[in-house]
């Protein structure tokens, strides 16, 4: 599979085509680079409409998603026609807006919004009584990062330390004392870089190096079809195959929501007293949700009796971490041979930011997206992206990557790893280039009626945005309302 994508002068070119002349060009490249065949993707097979007039970005944010939803959407294609032995092949229908819709995250609960940010989370402009401007963004929506952070920064933790109190204690920092500071100890702040600084730095090149949706094979081994997946589908293109989800943070919880749109029987394990985010009400959509304590004997072999069963696993711990619970891919391989092994990470496996914590926020800020923004909308600051593009756009190329792998299982037998980064889906975004932009209202509070659902869950009613892949001929909604951790037992 290619490391690169386009060169300088075609993804240029990508910015000035016609939005959908980009995205279909985007989902050739992404089929080609993933090695499905070319035969599939028959003229009229995708159906795109729409715009992304409602959330202005200098970036492609509405070629980027859409393809990788797209991508996602035709793989399921691509397999259901494969199990029911049809022709033709479903043809997939993806509207612009309605998936930048999606990337919003947009969803009530028993009529109310959440606030899905903390308060001291945000962008803090650092370093003025040093002299040395710059900018900081921090990430404390969990307790103990936010406390850690404050600790650092000398001020009292807990929930009560005002937003004014951090930026006053800035002023005596510089914005890469507080990233490395951070960073040694495990929180997740990013210090603001312009794209060239990026550049420059050396995780960035480990980064470039890195294919967009790596797909490698762990181990040979017969294929799918001898054992027990694929079987003829009842109604949808992933009925019967089994994902066991260990991700929380966004990307992760994504990937796996969309293939449980496409019917896959989705098992979302979190550990007893792991905090979560109020999106995993939305993002439990379609799964089960069971807990299960990895640390114990006992969970330990409930997990490897529930492995023995799974065709994927889908985690996104950094490198390392599962290492001691004997869940890094090799071991996952020969426990559950032929099994779909699917990581998401911030900065990717290799380089020296291999094993640093990150999430969106933090990846467009370290990597010039936020600076470029902000100098297209002619702002003397910082502006970030309109929606979390990179988690969503991340979590549709995860799910891409993981149906792509399955058809290479089927085709070929072996055990498959599928790795996915922010960091080098934020280099594949600014590949595209950017447009010039002027400035625009923000997006409407409220989504249109048309992409909105209602569903009872475990965590109330429920109002949230459909999956934005519809394949024409198929049933669409969820496998199972969403349920808090728990909700459900430990079993297939």
């Amino acid at each position: 599979m290619p490391t690169t994508d386009h060169n300088t002068a075609a993804t240029q070119t990508l910015a000035q085509l016609p939005l959908h002349a980009a995205i279909q060009a985007s989902v050739h490249t992404l089929w080609q680079q993933a090695g499905l065949p070319a035969q599939a993707l028959q003229p009229g097979v995708l159906a795109l409409s729409g715009d992304g007039t409602a959330y202005p970005s200098s970036f492609c944010i509405d070629v980027a998603a859409p393809a990788a939803v797209a991508a996602s959407g035709l793989a399921s294609a691509w397999i259901d026609q494969r199990r029911q032995q049809q022709q033709p092949m479903p043809p997939v229908n993806v509207d612009v807006g309605h998936v930048l819709v999606e990337c919003s995250g947009y969803f009530t609960i028993d009529g109310e919004q959440p606030n899905l940010w903390a308060p001291i989370s945000g962008l803090y402009a650092c370093g003025a009584d040093l002299g040395e401007p710059g900018w900081l963004r921090i990430h404390a929506n969990f307790d103990h990062h936010r406390d850690g952070v404050l600790r650092l920064l000398g001020l009292p933790t807990g929930a009560a330390t005002p937003r004014q109190a951090v930026a006053d204690a800035l002023k005596g920092w510089t914005a890469q004392a507080v990233e490395e500071r951070a960073a040694a100890l495990g929180l997740v702040v990013a210090a603001a870089r312009s794209p060239q600084a990026w550049q420059a730095h050396p995780q960035s090149a480990a980064v470039a190096a890195q294919p967009l949706v790596s797909i490698t094979q762990l181990d040979s081994g017969q294929p799918a079809a001898a054992r027990d997946w694929p079987a003829p589908a009842r109604h949808r293109p992933l009925d019967g195959l089994r994902v066991f989800d260990l991700t929380r943070i966004l990307a992760g919880p994504v990937a796996a929501r969309s293939l449980a749109a496409q019917g896959a029987d989705v098992l979302m394990v979190n550990g007893p007293g792991l905090p979560n985010i109020d999106a995993i009400a939305d993002m439990s959509r379609g799964k089960r949700s069971a807990l299960l304590d990895l640390k114990t004997p006992a969970g330990q072999r409930t997990m490897a009796a529930l492995l023995g069963q799974a065709h994927v696993l889908l985690q996104g711990y950094r490198p390392g971490a599962l290492d001691a619970l004997g869940l890094e891919p090799q071991s996952v391989a020969r426990l559950r041979p032929g099994i779909v092994y699917a990581s998401l990470s911030a900065y990717g496996r290799s380089g020296p930011w291999a094993d640093r914590r990150g999430f969106d926020s933090l990846v467009q800020t370290v990597c010039g997206i936020n600076w470029a923004e902000g100098q297209a909308f002619g702002s003397a600051g910082l502006r970030a992206l309109p929606l979390q593009l990179l988690d969503y756009s991340a979590g549709f190329l995860l799910a891409f990557g993981i149906q792509a792998a399955l058809y290479r299982q089927v085709t070929q037998g072996g055990s498959w790893h599928v790795q996915v980064s922010l960091a080098r889906v934020a280099q594949w975004l600014q590949s595209m280039g950017q447009r010039p932009v002027a400035a625009a209202p923000a997006p409407a509070a409220v989504p249109p009626e048309a992409y909105l659902e209602t569903m009872d869950t475990g965590f109330g009613r429920l109002r949230a945005v459909r999956h934005s892949a519809v394949l024409q001929g198929l049933p669409s909604g969820w496998p199972h309302a969403g349920q808090p951790p728990g909700g459900d037992q430990p079993c297939w």
